[in-house]
């Protein structure tokens, strides 16, 4: 399949049609441009977004790909009937059978966050996101109870962006502590974290990897040099195993597939929804 250009198009965020969208298109030893067009909940966007596509089609001499989320059928008509592009309508795909084997009629609820205000879920991970940048690299022992996990590593190894993701995909309170080279010379944990030992998950990372980010951030320096990140990540990881500590290594994971592991391990009730 030929590189295209790749609408995403909701009457809400578009957030799921991205998220379904790279989730297929992945699949594929291609690249493409992807463009979302949020908040297309009139006829007169949808005729707007219409004109955008077609004239990317004459532009680039290949149809774009266009994925849905919309809701509105008379939005949606406007878009079937008049773009020049391959079109997947991820509601009418999934939703109708459903609706035919369930026996009942969905309820065409417009965007994920339509009704924010009055949603419990949404209100905790508002506070989960709270918590975890308060409780970012160690900067306060306050409130370390009421942690869900408490990702202990050496510098640069993920923590922040786990912690944070963790908060707003699933609403865990997250804080997240260095372990530096003072704890490795005493040979245990920060004295903060020892009456929480059940909470902490451990992160690491192949010494090579851990370079080329240090490097990105204090070129040449002694933080940064391989020698240097050798020696922490050794004293990091034989701490953990002489701890206890459950830890996995984040050199080739993504953000997601780092925390999926640590809900697994932490929150299994958390993987049933």
């Amino acid at each position: 399949m030929s590189n295209r250009t790749v609408f995403l198009i909701s009457d809400g965020t578009g957030i799921t049609a991205e998220t379904f969208a790279k989730a297929i298109l992945n699949q594929f030893e291609s690249s493409h441009r992807f463009l979302r067009m949020p908040f297309t909940d009139t006829v007169d966007k949808a005729h707007n977004v219409v004109r955008d596509i077609n004239y990317t089609a004459r532009v680039e001499g290949k149809k774009p790909i266009v994925f849905t989320t919309l809701v509105n059928m008379e939005v949606l008509h406007v878009i079937k009937t008049e773009c020049q592009a391959m079109m997947v309508d991820m509601f009418g795909t999934f939703i109708s059978p459903l609706e035919a084997e369930l026996g009942i009629k969905s309820n065409h609820r417009v965007g994920r966050f339509s009704d924010a205000s009055k949603s419990r879920e949404y209100h905790n991970r508002i506070e989960a996101i709270n918590y975890a940048l308060s409780h970012d690299d160690g900067q306060t022992n306050h409130d370390l109870e009421s942690s869900d996990v408490i990702l202990v590593g050496v510098s640069r190894t993920g923590k922040t962006p786990t912690s944070l993701y963790l908060a707003m995909q699933y609403g865990l309170k997250a804080s997240n502590y260095p372990l530096i080279p003072e704890d490795f010379e005493r040979r245990k944990l920060p004295p903060a974290l020892l009456p929480h030992r059940k909470k902490i998950f451990g992160l690491t990372i192949q010494p090579e990897r851990l370079s080329e980010i240090r490097n990105e951030r204090r070129p040449n320096s002694r933080y940064a040099s391989l020698d240097n990140c050798r020696r922490e990540v050794a004293d990091a990881e034989a701490m953990m195993r002489r701890e206890g500590i459950r830890w996995l290594s984040t050199t080739t994971k993504s953000i997601e597939e780092i925390s999926t592991t640590i809900l697994q391990q932490v929150r299994p009730g958390d993987m049933l929804y």
